[in-house]
């Protein structure tokens, strides 16, 4: 853990649905409070105008509770952090009008944060586990995002290749959809998987240039492959459930897995550290696990806690930036698309 005068952030994170606050001590969680939104699976998916009006409802109670749960009160607070992008606009603009609000009132400094920095960057959290040194490949693997990254410091991302159309998550959960799973159904496909062959069905992996993926042919391929199994077989879903699932998670691992194998090549890194929702699911941890043992790679993963959004992996970011005074001002706007 890394020792000097303490200092108190409170984080918030806001850029989907998950309404989220945290506090931290220097690089130590403190606190990292949730609240989820289940209003989402009667629709199949995310309904950003309904996610905004939860987030309204839930950011005061969860960020009563942060506090309470670190033991401190709002005046020990040395610094506010907050995501302010990529995301849902209409969530960002919540959370970070909340931020923004309590620093006036406060009179601390406010800290804007790239959610997806702060995925690669949870694995600096304080805890017993090794920490990657830069640089490192960081692959960032969520619903909304899939990108490969090189991180030469807490401040310097290189994208190196990114989606060209679906992230691995959304491809996920549309699979799942079409098999009649419910929202999100990426944790069931893994779920169901592990007693299923995947080598039983075979999907086609996009031939994409360079380090970017494509999931959107791939998703397509699997909705005309039930639809025509099920116009012969009604009940060929249902008999082949685990097998589907096997196969159709084994092929998106493979998509991603083929553009690291390549990301290593070009950069001779093989320091890979692992970020987003999807980097809970069993079949790419156990994938790059045995993968690394066999060429010599180190795989960080970051704790389950981490991986879906959070508002923890937003306070180490801040923390950061605080010992570096890189402070936000009032007139940064959130904004729903933002470079590295």
């Amino acid at each position: 853990m890394i020792t000097q005068k303490p200092c108190y952030i409170l984080a918030i994170e806001s850029s989907c649905d998950d309404t989220a606050a945290a506090v931290l001590k220097n690089d130590l969680v403190l606190s990292n409070s949730i609240a989820n939104q289940s209003i989402h699976k009667a629709y199949g998916g995310v309904v950003p105008e309904l996610a905004s009006r939860a987030h309204q409802q839930n950011i005061v109670p969860v960020v009563d509770q942060a506090l309470k749960k670190a033991g401190i009160t709002k005046k020990d607070l040395n610094a506010i952090a907050y995501t302010r992008g990529p995301g849902l606009l209409g969530s960002l603009l919540v959370g970070t009008s909340f931020a923004k609000s309590m620093s006036m009132a406060l009179d601390i400094p406010l800290i804007e944060v790239h959610h997806l920095q702060a995925h690669l960057l949870c694995h600096f959290i304080a805890s017993d586990l090794p920490v990657p040194t830069f640089p490192f490949l960081g692959i960032t693997v969520s619903g909304g995002h899939t990108q490969l990254v090189q991180v030469d410091d807490y401040f310097s991302f290189t994208e190196l290749g990114t989606t060209l159309d679906d992230a691995i998550g959304e491809a996920f959960d549309k699979c799942g959809k079409a098999m009649g799973l419910g929202y999100p159904a990426g944790p069931e496909i893994d779920k169901l998987a592990q007693n299923g062959n995947p080598n039983t069905f075979q999907f086609p992996i996009p031939k994409v240039p360079g380090l970017d993926v494509s999931y959107s042919g791939f998703k397509t391929s699997v909705i005309n492959f039930l639809h025509k199994h099920t116009q012969k077989d009604p009940d060929f879903i249902t008999n082949n459930l685990t097998d589907l699932c096997a196969s159709i998670q084994s092929t998106l691992i493979n998509i991603i897995f083929e553009k690291i194998e390549m990301a290593v090549a070009q950069t001779s890194i093989s320091q890979i550290a692992i970020g987003g929702g999807v980097a809970a699911n069993s079949g790419l941890r156990n994938k790059l696990n045995q993968e690394a043992r066999k060429r010599g790679w180190t795989v960080f993963l970051p704790p389950m806690a981490y991986t879906t959004d959070n508002a923890a992996m937003i306070g180490i970011v801040g923390y950061f930036k605080f010992r570096k005074k890189q402070y936000a001002s009032l007139g940064q706007a959130a904004t729903a698309r933002m470079p590295l």
